[in-house]
């Protein structure tokens, strides 16, 4: 697929005035993974207008990728500056980094330009329309008690996503979770904090309790001492595999690949990278950082026939933009024109 290139074939904008916006949003409860903390999430929102239509996209700077809110703010006036003087993003998107920057910018052309044409993206894709996709539901790295517990009150959602990353007591955790949720579908995340050896111990264990997917045990980078060991459960790549470009370094490696648009930097490369996972015979996952359902609109159509879907961060942050995705349970519907694409 070459999304660039249908998006040249649609009408383009005139007279495109921009701005960006940080905003911040507390969450409901504490958001804990191995690498620490949040309380709350700063995002940037990007606002494309042409002749009284507007394109909205939004994305979350990562500070473990060497982003802050100001330094993504920074990339995206740069491009947003040469949009307004009439260049068109199809000449821009290729010489923007992928990251948060361009995943706001990106996903908010692709909106004005949808709104431009009267079609929806999916139509300028030649994809078929979204259909509802099931999400996991997150619960933040805990002792095994606290995190059983959390698993029990998960009681509307069948699909859970285990943040781990403290050592042997990973093992306890999933242990004590498949047993107070004999029925549910279990992943976990360990966010690059076990060793090859730990690995190797862990895994009989993951393949024990009937995990279906463990993601980014080692650090990225260190892709290879997963040779030689024998995956048990799926292994999937998040941390490793930002880009298409990637998918040769750490394809031996990996079951799954979980794409995130603001580790692509957008809607068009996380296309082009499923497009190139599947033909390599990898098993793909839609992912995303914290953020509002207009982050999640384009994500959900990268998560259309992925093997695993995690689209649940405006559940984690217990409050949404108005006209936001529905959410029943682990059900995600598609988005409206209004909220995006």
């Amino acid at each position: 697929m070459q999304p660039l290139m249908r998006m040249r074939d649609e009408t383009w904008p005139v007279s495109i005035s921009a701005q960006v916006d940080i905003e911040t949003w507390e969450l409901e409860s504490p958001f804990i993974i191995a690498r620490g903390r949040q309380d709350d999430i700063v995002l940037t929102l990007v606002t494309l207008q042409s002749e009284g239509i507007t394109g909205r996209g939004e994305s979350c700077p990562v500070l473990h990728y060497g982003e802050t809110p100001e330094s993504v703010c920074k990339q995206i006036r740069a491009a947003l500056l040469l949009l307004e003087q009439g260049m068109h993003w199809a000449d821009l998107h290729d010489e923007m980094p992928a990251g948060a920057a361009r995943n706001a910018v990106d996903c908010a052309v692709w909106d004005l330009v949808a709104k431009t044409s009267g079609k929806r993206v999916y139509e300028i894709l030649g994809l078929q329309a979204p259909k509802t996709v099931e999400t996991v539901y997150t619960l933040s790295v805990d002792t095994p008690e606290n995190m059983a517990a959390a698993a029990r009150n998960a009681g509307q959602y069948s699909k859970l996503k285990l943040k781990l990353g403290g050592g042997a007591i990973d093992c306890d955790r999933v242990r004590a979770i498949r047993e107070a949720v004999p029925e549910k579908t279990l992943i976990a995340d360990v966010n690059e904090y076990w060793t090859r050896g730990m690995l190797a111990e862990f895994l009989p264990v993951m393949a024990e309790v009937g995990l279906n997917m463990l993601e980014q045990p080692l650090k990225a980078g260190d892709d290879s001492d997963m040779d030689g060991i024998d995956r048990l459960v799926p292994v999937g790549a998040d941390e490793s595999c930002h880009v298409t470009g990637d998918l040769l370094k750490i394809r031996d490696y990996y079951d799954v690949v979980n794409i995130k648009l603001d580790k692509t930097g957008g809607l068009t490369e996380a296309l082009r990278l499923k497009s190139k996972a599947e033909e390599f015979g990898l098993q793909t996952m839609t992912g995303c950082m914290l953020g509002t359902s207009l982050a999640m609109a384009p994500a959900h159509l990268i998560a259309q026939n992925c093997a695993y879907v995690d689209i649940d961060a405006p559940l984690l942050i217990g409050k949404d933009r108005p006209g936001g995705l529905h959410y029943n349970g682990g059900q995600v519907s598609a988005s409206s024109p209004e909220l995006w694409g």
